[in-house]
């Protein structure tokens, strides 16, 4: 698990045990579940459509042996069910807006009866937006549940009419790997909900998610020029394992992530202008686009190694950045070349 994840989830739970700490457990709880979501966007705005119903580790046991997609749904049925149907007693958020249509989805369940082919198929019928509108509209709801709520509801039980309740909604496949969801979930009291549905499960999903989008960026930078276009190198950047680079359709460099349609500026241009890179650039000194902005504390480093490559290759490049990375890590290494670009160079020169 996630150390940070891990951490708040630890400190919620003892949070919400005791009266005096309890809002502040909520708090906690709130704060995990926005960095957690957070996540989830950063996958849904930055990875093509394909990725949502790949499933890189087919046959595994695990959750990460799912889909993206199919994470999302699971994630946000269960709790859109659980804190709905059960906690707040009013209508789900799937049903109360149009979001069954427009998301397209054929069940209206969990998905625990789904496996194999079944969940890819499932999950290429998904219009990935819609459903994360839903996800986004599901966690808001339920934050104003918990919000909501003081701390002698932790106490309250489900019996044998929610029970009932549930089953009749049909959100719960009758299948035997489906159907003991309801009891599982009835045998708890508010505060376990809390603990798995609304912060727990998401945690595990989520790490899956994790998993499977990392195996999807490695497999798409198989074989492609580990040079960006900006001059980093791909092999050595922090964002290796999450990134497939601005060369395939899985960039998720930080400039592709804030910019429009998901492009960076960098690459945008240099495939505009039919060249491989910045370094091929005649203008690339007084280049302010994308990763060279002046308000980027980056911008110089990448202009240092895209200037490094104009004269020396991309072979050096990655030599010297394997030199350099013996004795610095990423961070350290452009803090160093990112003091001026020129001086940058000038060090790359010298390793």
């Amino acid at each position: 698990m996630d150390k940070n994840w891990s951490e708040m989830n630890k400190e919620m739970q003892a949070l919400l045990s005791k009266k005096a700490t309890f809002k502040e457990g909520i708090e906690t709880l709130l704060a995990l579940r926005k960095s957690l979501f957070e996540q989830i966007t950063q996958i849904v705005t930055a990875f093509p459509e394909e990725a949502f119903w790949q499933m890189p580790f087919a046959g595994a046991k695990g959750y990460h042996s799912k889909t993206l997609a199919y994470s999302i749904w699971h994630i946000f049925r269960i709790e859109d069910i659980v804190a709905h149907e059960m906690i707040a007693e009013d209508q789900q958020v799937l049903f109360g807006q149009d979001f069954l249509e427009a998301v397209h989805s054929p069940i209206i369940t969990t998905g625990n009866e789904l496996s194999g082919d079944e969940i890819t198929e499932f999950s290429k019928q998904l219009n990935m937006l819609a459903l994360y509108r839903y996800a986004r509209e599901v966690m808001q709801s339920t934050d104003r549940i918990l919000t909501g709520l003081e701390y002698p509801d932790l106490k309250r039980k489900f019996g044998d009419e929610t029970i009932q309740k549930l089953k009749r909604a049909g959100c719960v496949s009758e299948a035997e790997n489906a159907n003991w969801l309801i009891d599982y979930w009835c045998g708890k009291d508010v505060l376990g909900l809390i603990r798995m549905p609304f912060s727990r499960h998401w945690i595990m999903h989520i790490e899956a998610m994790q998993r499977i989008k990392n195996r999807l960026c490695k497999q798409a930078r198989k074989g492609v020029d580990p040079i960006a276009y900006c001059g980093f190198s791909c092999n050595h950047c922090f964002l290796a394992a999450w990134c497939g680079s601005c060369r395939t359709a899985y960039n998720a460099c930080s400039y592709a992530t804030v910019s429009p349609d998901g492009k960076c500026p960098n690459a945008v241009c240099c495939q505009e202008k039919g060249i491989d890179g910045c370094y091929e650039c005649d203008l690339l000194e007084t280049c302010e686009k994308g990763f060279y902005i002046s308000s980027n504390d980056g911008a110089n480093a990448a202009k240092a190694q895209a200037l490094y490559v104009r004269k020396h290759g991309k072979e050096a490049l990655l030599k010297v950045h394997d030199r350099l990375h013996e004795k610095y890590s990423f961070e350290k290494t452009q803090e160093i070349l990112g003091q001026d670009y020129r001086e940058g160079l000038r060090i790359l020169e010298e390793n």
